[in-house]
């Protein structure tokens, strides 16, 4: 069974907008640099907080590898849902940040064919014309072909996932490490379609003892592994959001040039990249494989988690995963200071996102999954989808216009043929 956490994260995502309603009024003196400042500040504690949480992760999978049971399955289980809430919300951060979108990929990459990883059930196919990798199975096989080269897998460790196997052949589907390679072993494949139930992986496949559909040794050192590279990715870009570290220096060299990276993360993510290739284009294809953490049904809070990344950091304020409040001067003070009824605009539109992605998280949690919302036939389901669309667009016009306002020239924001022309989807 999927462990039921979604009303915990849903009672963290309403503290997180309630504590966004009560900004203190009188902020410090705001200027480009100290919106740098604040955006900087915030960045470091949601990767600090990303780390802890997925040290937690390693803690929990350390545990069910310990003493596999259904009982350390679930609180793996669990530990992976909780690890997703604040790295959700540092995704805000791509799209203008080179630093995070080089490295990105490394720990969020999806869709990925997961028959390069494990066992896969036979309505997945045997080959791709794209993947020669596809069903290449690495748990199973201590050797295999890459790039016409037969490489050894005798031992499956971080180093091997992060520098061979990971888009091994140029092929982006091909995901090992991150927290979808992790997702996977601990679910397995969600055979559901767009019926109820997400993956589920018997806890035996982790147990030397009881060991299920074979090569339970490997299957635990892919785990392991997987996870402490998550571990190591995320010290990383924590130590790059440092006082010293290279993503916050690079913002500083330029306060108000770097204020266009901060309009392009939160229109782009708002535009092409959720709006569009991460729901749109499922609900045009009412495709289940087309939903960004597809094998655990969470795909819901991901995409709340993503507003509430924008609008934490348009408003400069961030709740911890302890509770701690981070605030300061932010873009809608400068805004403000422009525009004061186009700021409120924004404000309010990011609001009425959240509350759209609020209503598609409580009827994933109380009446069908997203996966499930998504189906062909799916009318009720699929216009919850599409109000939560319309408010990512609609509020992307306004980001739109907040960049004109405060004169930060032209920026290209991500896009999407899902949205701008639907028609190709199906050519």
């Amino acid at each position: 069974m999927r462990p039921q956490t979604g009303s915990a994260l849903h009672a963290i995502a309403l503290s997180l907008v309630l504590s966004l309603a009560g900004l203190t009024a009188a902020k410090a003196q705001t200027n480009a640099a100290s919106v740098i400042d604040t955006y900087a500040d915030i960045a470091h504690a949601k990767y600090e907080d990303s780390l802890t949480t997925a040290r937690a992760l390693e803690n929990a999978i350390d545990a069910l590898l310990a003493k596999p049971s259904a009982e350390t399955m679930d609180a793996a289980k669990e530990a992976w849902i909780a690890a997703r809430v604040p790295y959700q919300q540092t995704e805000v951060y791509r799209f203008g940040n080179a630093i995070v979108d080089d490295w990105e990929g490394r720990v969020n990459a999806w869709p990925l064919d997961e028959g390069l990883i494990d066992y896969v059930d036979a309505s997945y196919g045997s080959e791709s014309d794209e993947n020669s990798l596809y069903t290449a199975n690495i748990i199973a096989n201590p050797t295999i072909e890459i790039n016409g080269r037969s490489v050894s897998v005798a031992s499956i460790t971080p180093e091997f996932l992060s520098e061979s196997l990971h888009e091994a052949g140029d092929v982006e589907a091909n995901v090992a490490t991150g927290y979808h390679a992790i997702e996977f072993l601990l679910w397995g494949q969600d055979l559901n379609g767009t019926g109820p139930g997400a993956g589920d992986r018997p806890h035996t496949d982790f147990s030397l003892e009881q060991c299920t559909n074979g090569n339970c040794d490997r299957r635990r050192e892919y785990l392991k592994s997987a996870t402490e590279l998550l571990v190591t990715d995320l010290t990383e870009m924590t130590q790059n959001w440092a006082a010293d570290g290279a993503a916050r220096k690079a913002l500083e060299l330029d306060p108000q040039a770097s204020l266009a990276v901060i309009l392009t993360g939160m229109g782009s993510l708002s535009y092409g990249e959720l709006a569009g290739e991460r729901m749109k284009l499922g609900l045009l294809l009412n495709d289940p494989e087309e939903e960004h953490d597809c094998f655990s049904d969470n795909t819901h809070n991901s995409h709340l988690y993503d507003v509430v990344g924008i609008q934490n950091v348009y408003l400069g304020t961030y709740r911890r995963t302890d509770g701690s409040l981070i605030e300061g001067p932010s873009v809608s003070d400068l805004l403000a200071a422009r525009d004061a009824g186009l700021d409120t605009e924004l404000q309010s539109k990011i609001a009425m996102t959240l509350d759209a992605m609020q209503i598609m998280a409580k009827r994933a949690e109380t009446t069908e999954a997203y996966d499930q919302m998504i189906g062909e036939g799916n009318s009720e389901g699929n216009a919850v989808v599409q109000a939560a669309i319309d408010g990512l667009i609609d509020q992307t016009r306004s980001i739109e216009r907040a960049i004109a306002a405060l004169d930060l020239g032209t920026i290209e924001l991500e896009g999407s043929d899902s949205l701008d022309d639907p028609e190709a989807v199906f050519e």
